[in-house]
């Protein structure tokens, strides 16, 4: 369900990015994230324009969105802060999708 709403919303706005995580992961993260940044929750959308999204571990599932963007699905079942393997897998996305350049804030244009 929450691929389906963000998928939409990914067409019908066409944001930059865009996530759904729950507030406890938010809450996790928040103290490591750049103002104005992409953030990596359980279902990501990151606009084409941010770059082209590396391969990613399983059983991470990257689809297309029309030819807009790309939604990143952490995994299949609810993602939750209590199973340190889905926030292991956190990390690991964030940090591949970080080295890949796509979790810089745009700049502002003048």
């Amino acid at each position: 369900m929450l691929t389906g709403l963000l998928r939409a919303s990914a067409i019908a706005w066409e944001p930059d990015w865009g996530v759904a995580a729950s507030h406890a992961h938010g809450n996790l993260i928040d103290t490591r994230s750049v103002r104005g940044a992409p953030r990596v929750g359980w279902v990501m959308y990151l606009a084409n324009h941010r770059g082209e999204v590396p391969p990613l571990p399983a059983p991470v599932c990257i689809e297309p969105v029309e030819d807009r963007g790309t939604l990143i699905v952490l995994t299949p079942e609810r993602f939750t802060v209590t199973n340190a393997e889905h926030v292991d897998l956190a990390e690991t996305v964030r940090g591949l999708l970080d080295r890949a350049g796509l979790l810089t804030p745009l700049q502002r244009q003048p």
